[in-house]
């Protein structure tokens, strides 16, 4: 019986862990259209800082991901800790054509692994990282298409979901600016019904 109730305990504390480590700053952006789980924002200007990785897209991202916690977890030429964000982005590095279709980049590509810098920091007040392999990027105010999901985001899963937003903005007639990036909110260990992950496509306004 005592395994069942530490079991449930466990449960329970990925549960409640999840949703609590999460609950972190997250960029503003304005609202201007919703349709069920797909929106359309406008985001302001912010900072990222952002790391180019090549390989299959979990591989990548766990590298980007490794490169980015180290910066802001102190390796930086301040030994100055940055608070952390979400979400965590990802998206192919390749630019497409305002006309052309979206795709996504398959295994082999080269990746951009982006964590968004708290809004109170400047480029002139963000330490600067240690490792080349990490850089700070001033990013443009954009407007983006989103689709909203849970579960596990595996590659089957954002297939799908990328179908699904491209549709919709074949539908609207919008133009894609940008490949798909993708967006995850949570810790590995959130259960997969409590987990918030998006696609994003930039959209011309």
């Amino acid at each position: 019986m005592w395994l069942i109730g530490v079991a449930g305990v466990l449960v329970l504390g990925a549960v409640l862990w999840g949703p609590l480590v999460s609950n972190v700053e997250q960029p503003k952006y304005a609202l201007v259209e919703s349709d069920g789980n797909i929106q359309i924002r406008d985001y302001p200007a912010m900072i990222v800082a952002e790391a180019e990785v090549t390989g299959a897209r979990e591989q990548a991202i766990s590298q980007g991901f490794r490169l980015i916690a180290g910066y802001i977890f102190g390796n930086n030429l301040s030994s100055q800790k940055v608070a952390m964000t979400a979400p965590v982005t990802q998206e192919a590095n390749e630019k497409i054509a305002m006309t052309a279709p979206v795709t996504q980049q398959g295994a082999g590509n080269s990746w951009l692994v982006r964590f968004i810098m708290p809004a109170s920091y400047t480029m002139e007040s963000l330490p600067r990282p240690k490792d080349p392999a990490v850089q700070l990027r001033q990013i443009e105010s954009r407007r983006f298409a989103v689709i909203r999901f849970s579960g596990m985001a595996g590659e089957a899963s954002l297939q799908r979901q990328t179908a699904r937003l491209t549709q919709f903005l074949a539908a609207r007639k919008l133009t894609a600016l940008s490949a798909p990036s993708y967006a995850f909110y949570n810790p590995p260990w959130t259960l997969p019904f409590m987990r918030r992950n998006e696609v994003m496509i930039e959209i011309a306004r």
